[in-house]
């Protein structure tokens, strides 16, 4: 991130108030000029919210598509951006192996049996094994020495690690190796485990017979109203009975020019229900044909919090250049840096990053130590900003086929 402090600030405001929840259902509008950082706060903006808050990013043009509606994909989008933290009690068993003992039958021929002991700092008991069981602590390489959590509803076997009574024992233990003390009190405990999952997720799986499996492969396809009314009345129940905490997370919309009317209509109804994550818009589109700011319709301009991107000044285009030509592995003299920022500020920045790598293949190539500014000069003649590629076009736009200008002007003569 390159300067922009009036816009980050703005973010960090943002921020603050999605971590208190304040601002779930609201709008909030990034405008700027391309290639001035809107992506990257909005990206920046994901990063400082944490694993646990869902954040959802896609392009304004990713809606479009033939096997699903535009609506459909934006509902979708909603529900993938609002997390469900779903609490449930579970009893387990925790202790460290002391034991395991298998029988297997003589013949090779019918089920295993065992019995595993564990034990804690206060007690020890013996635990007989079915066949499942057994498989299941084979699988997870299991034996005498290591701390294991088995939850009695699923089965589930965990490893924690090894017992540090075990750790003077002379065996060869790779560095993953993890040691932790024996659990104190009882064996069998009750434990709260939670679980975030997407209202998205859930739509899925109740969606069709086999559900989850739609989740793996992504062919999730249109998902009918009745679902999500009736996802959305167990989780309301679910939060009345403290069972499941709602997560507002936040949705990004990349290049939200492209939408048109009949998907800002379904924002701004999606925005007042009351199931509805933080959604952040950029575009870089000023006044069009459309008669609206930034290619938005003016109503829901008016519900947006609004703030804009400015173009880098010189100082932070030179400041950025340094940790840019270290991660590039290419050392600049200092009037090919001057150049460089010149040619950023001319130009675009991103334009001017790029230069870095071609520079120093260059300077490679000529066997130097350090980019020069003929070097700058040289891939800056080889490779066109967008300024000068506009400028080729019209200059040899009669050699190009199917001109347009062309055509147009003979219909108007």
């Amino acid at each position: 991130m390159v300067g922009q402090l009036a816009s980050r600030r703005a973010a960090g405001l943002i921020l603050e108030m999605i971590k208190d929840g304040q601002i779930a259902g609201r709008a909030v509008l990034i405008a700027g000029q391309p290639g001035t950082g809107k992506t990257a706060i909005a990206m920046g903006l994901a990063q400082s919210l944490g694993p646990d808050t869902p954040f959802t990013a896609l392009a304004g043009s990713e809606i479009f598509s033939l096997e699903m509606s535009k609506t459909e994909a934006l509902s979708q989008a909603f529900r993938k951006a609002i997390g469900v933290r779903i609490k449930e009690e579970t009893e387990i068993i925790e202790g460290e192996v002391v034991e395991i003992q298998i029988d297997r039958p003589a013949t090779g021929t019918g089920a295993k049996v065992g019995k595993l002991t564990l034990k804690t700092t206060e007690m020890e008991t013996i635990y007989d094994l079915g066949t499942k069981m057994i498989e299941s602590l084979s699988k997870e390489r299991v034996q005498a020495g290591d701390v294991v959590t088995i939850d009695k509803a699923t089965g589930k076997i965990s490893k924690l690690g090894r017992s540090f009574t075990r750790a003077r024992d002379y065996d060869a233990m790779g560095a993953q190796t993890q040691f932790v003390q024996c659990p104190e009190g009882e064996l069998q405990k009750r434990k709260e485990v939670v679980h975030t999952v997407s209202l998205h997720e859930i739509d899925v799986i109740n969606s069709r017979t086999q559900g989850f499996l739609a989740l793996f492969s992504g062919d999730t396809g249109e998902i009918k109203s009745e679902v999500r009314e009736q996802i959305n009345a167990k989780v309301s129940e679910w939060r009345e009975e403290g069972k499941a905490e709602i997560i507002p997370g936040v949705l990004f919309i990349d290049e939200v020019h492209m939408l048109d009317i009949e998907c800002f209509s379904f924002l701004n109804r999606a925005l007042e229900s009351d199931l509805s994550p933080v959604l952040i818009m950029a575009t870089n589109r000023g006044i069009t044909r459309y008669t609206h700011k930034h290619n938005i319709n003016s109503y829901h301009h008016d519900n947006v919090d609004h703030f804009s991107s400015s173009t880098v000044s010189s100082w932070y285009s030179h400041r950025h250049t340094d940790p840019e030509d270290s991660e590039e592995d290419v050392e600049l003299s200092e009037e090919a840096h001057t150049v460089l920022t010149r040619i950023g500020q001319e130009t675009s920045l991103r334009y001017a990053i790029q230069l870095i790598s071609t520079a120093g293949l260059v300077c490679r190539k000529r066997r130097g130590t350090e980019v020069q500014v003929e070097d700058i000069k040289r891939v800056y003649s080889l490779f066109l900003d967008e300024a000068r590629s506009s400028q080729y076009m019209k200059e040899y736009q009669d050699s190009f086929l199917f001109n347009e200008t062309q055509s147009s002007q003979m219909e108007t003569s």
